[in-house]
């Protein structure tokens, strides 16, 4: 009877544990962060990114980042904290796409 006293206290606590955590993952928002990075990385590379553009795109990934540890603060990422995230990364994505695929101006 106290050993199975034990496994339930212990299971009670990794459960709470374990969705305590699961509030302030955020899995997705650090993956298109990650994809991002290397979307920037590779028009820097290619050179389909000018010097200016690159470092403005780098800006708006470190007030992203910056975002999501202030969402993260407080323990728990709502959902109005996720979709605030998703939106400030859709727009981020926007904007590498159009750097990326703007026309060089040679003059």
């Amino acid at each position: 009877m106290k050993i199975m006293k034990r496994i339930l206290l212990v299971s009670c606590l990794v459960s709470v544990a374990w969705l305590a955590q699961a509030q302030t993952r955020t899995p997705r928002a650090n993956a298109r962060q990650a994809t991002q990075q290397a979307r920037i990385q590779e028009g820097k590379q290619s050179g389909e990114l000018t010097q200016g553009e690159t470092r403005a795109l780098r800006a708006e990934q470190r007030h992203i980042r910056r975002s999501e540890r202030r969402a993260k603060a407080d323990g728990e990422v709502t959902m109005a904290e996720r979709r605030r995230l998703e939106r400030k990364q859709d727009r981020a994505s926007r904007h590498i796409r159009r750097a990326k695929n703007n026309p060089i101006d040679n003059n």
